[in-house]
């Protein structure tokens, strides 16, 4: 038996291709932390600019999860993500060739449109190949490929932007996701029977297309639940804090309050990096073994405020202090994934594009907000003194701003222990809507 005829197999094959399309997506998204003095250099910006440019992704990318959601259930994954790979290799092509902040702000902004259909389509492959009681595990895993993208935009894109420039650095990886797309358009199919396979046993057959009645429909029941605004609030803080951390302050913040140079700064957050790569699957697998959703939820809630709230005590913890609480908030952050198993599990396979868009959107509208919000706070603490060109903040800066991220991780709680207080109970034998 050979691999493309084995469908159990072969899913893998197709989801390691989407998964690396992905991965690019959180490469683009976080790589501002270590090209943040080069960026604030080439643009000539303040930390709130700064902020703003780096947000400029997440304001697109936010905006359009929810018409991703539907636009994968009508169009299917595999047009949907070739192009939006297109999309996003162009966006990085136009940034790594502009040299103003209108100019750049507009080319991040056009990476987050291209870059913002990748999970959704990535999740509904995994709901039309895998099992429902392995969802969660896939989702963990999938968010693991992000966090290898979060790892490659650390110590090695520092190395690269070094040797190379931060444009060549870039260009490369625009040229990457462009290889990508073709073979997306290539290999993946939809369903297992658009690849001439019959569904493995216990998957569901995938759908069609859906039609727009059904799909203005979902999208009704979807917005009216408080389930998804609760989810979503959740990620809104969760997301807000980690992208801004590990994806924009977290390098200047190692390297103004430590003294250390990037490269060395952007292995302790790595090590972050490393934590969202390991966490995702490890809890995903959890939940889908003890069938248990929002337990995992809350405690994983707790563990993330936790670690940020001793950074914000500490301010200046020992380095290798540091990288594990980086780590460990990133590692446990991991069971907050099982957001998107929670909202799929209340709907049919119609709605899974539908309802994992729009919690996905109200998570990343925190990933818009936050930069900017700490950016804000940085700037009222700036100590007046640019090295290079770029700005040094003290570190009473950097207290507040992660007081700011201790703060989010307390309201995250709250959306937790009101999502377990609303729907705790076993994943097995919980109720999911079906199709209309």
């Amino acid at each position: 038996m050979t691999l493309r005829s084995d469908p159990r197999r072969w899913r893998w094959v197709l989801w390691t291709i989407l998964a690396g399309g992905f991965l690019l997506v959180n490469f683009h998204r976080v790589s501002s932390s270590v090209l943040a003095d080069q960026l604030t250099r080439a643009f000539d910006t303040s930390a709130a600019e700064l902020g703003l440019l780096h947000a400029s992704f997440f304001y697109v990318y936010a905006a359009l999860q929810l018409p991703a959601g539907v636009l994968v259930d009508r169009a299917g994954v595999r047009r949907v993500a070739a192009l939006g790979l297109v999309v996003m290799s162009a966006g990085v092509f136009a940034f790594a060739t502009r040299g103003t902040l209108v100019g750049g702000f507009l080319a991040r902004a056009s990476i987050g449109l291209g870059g913002s259909v990748l999970y959704i389509a990535t999740l509904r492959f995994c709901a039309n190949w895998f099992r429902a009681d392995e969802f969660a595990t896939m989702t963990g895993w999938t968010i693991a490929a992000a966090g290898l993208g979060g790892v490659f935009a650390t110590t090695p894109l520092a190395l690269a932007a070094g040797a190379l420039g931060w444009r060549t650095a870039l260009l490369i990886a625009g040229a990457v996701g462009l290889c990508i797309s073709v073979v997306v358009y290539a290999l993946v199919r939809d369903r297992p029977a658009r690849a001439g396979f019959d569904a493995p046993d216990g998957v569901t057959p995938g759908t069609e297309a859906v039609s727009a009645a059904t799909v203005l429909a979902n999208t009704k029941r979807v917005l009216r639940e408080r389930e998804t605004w609760l989810l979503g609030g959740m990620l809104f803080f969760l997301f807000g804090v980690n992208f801004t951390v590990l994806g924009l302050w977290g390098v200047p913040y190692v390297v103004h309050v430590y003294d250390v140079s990037v490269a060395r700064a952007s292995t302790y957050v790595l090590l972050g990096n490393v934590g969202l790569l390991l966490g995702p699957p490890v809890f995903g697998a959890l939940s889908d073994r003890l069938g248990r959703r929002t337990e995992v939820i809350l405690a994983s809630s707790v563990g993330f405020t936790l670690a940020y709230g001793a950074i914000f005590l500490a301010v200046a913890p020992p380095l290798p202090v540091l990288g594990a609480l980086l780590f460990l908030g990133t590692f446990v952050n991991g069971g907050t994934a099982l957001a998107y198993t929670v909202a799929k599990e209340r709907h049919g396979a119609t709605a899974s594009g539908t309802v994992t868009g729009t919690v996905n959107s109200l998570g990343y509208f925190g990933a818009a907000t936050f930069p900017a919000l700490m950016g804000v706070a940085l700037d009222a603490y700036w100590t007046g003194e640019t090295i290079n060109g770029a700005r040094v903040y003290s570190v009473t800066g950097y207290r507040v701003a992660f007081g700011l991220a201790a703060l989010a991780g307390v309201l995250a709680v709250g959306c937790a222990a009101w999502i377990h207080l609303r729907m705790g109970r076993p994943a097995r034998g919980g109720v999911a809507a079906a199709d209309d």
